[in-house]
């Protein structure tokens, strides 16, 4: 599918031009439709590794949250809806069976081609939507910024051979990346 003249569109107009059945995958950005790349193998492997550990802490210790995978759709708002690669989602009534609607609790994104967005736009968009934990997994620099936006605008930064505490579970869960791989 071509994309779309360069304007701004709301997230329901977004919806109608990019239904379920649509194979490409988009993001809009305060209205802007912008491509994904398809994601390497490396992205995947980290994708599904980080999913599973979340999800099975989830299932063993309760609760409302529910973890889930690319591909789907987060509505931050009106004019941005993006497709996280893992995000936890603590309030059920967010949930809508085809989305999420609001900020969701945690979100890791890991860079690819668009590492711009994820070091830049999306850290914007997600602190200013209250989205209050924030992974960004870098590949290319084995390295994981985490932001706690409940504590600190700035992040900690992790290697992938360190175990990162995550914040909203107060620490009692802990993710190495390099063993996701």
């Amino acid at each position: 599918m071509a994309l779309p003249e360069q304007q701004k569109y709301t997230a329901d107009e977004f919806f109608r031009m990019f239904p379920e059945s649509t194979s490409e995958r988009y993001e809009l950005y305060e209205g802007e439709v912008v491509a994904m790349a398809s994601p390497n193998e490396t992205h995947q492997d980290i994708t599904g590794g980080l999913y599973a550990e979340l999800r099975s802490y989830i299932k063993r210790n309760g609760g409302n949250c529910k973890a889930m995978i690319s591909p789907f759709d987060v509505k931050l708002d009106e004019k941005t809806v993006v497709i996280p690669d893992v995000l936890i989602v603590c309030d059920p009534s967010k949930m809508n069976g085809k989305r999420c609607n609001g900020a969701p609790d945690f979100v890791a994104e890991i860079t690819s081609t668009n590492k711009d967005d994820d070091f830049i736009r999306k850290l914007a968009l997600y602190q200013n939507a209250g989205v209050r934990e924030y992974w960004i997994i870098s590949p290319q620099d084995q390295k994981t910024l985490v932001y706690f936006f409940e504590k600190s605008s700035f992040p900690n930064i992790y290697t992938f051979d360190t175990p990162i505490p995550v914040e909203i579970y107060d620490r009692n869960l802990t993710i190495t990346i390099s063993e996701l791989l």
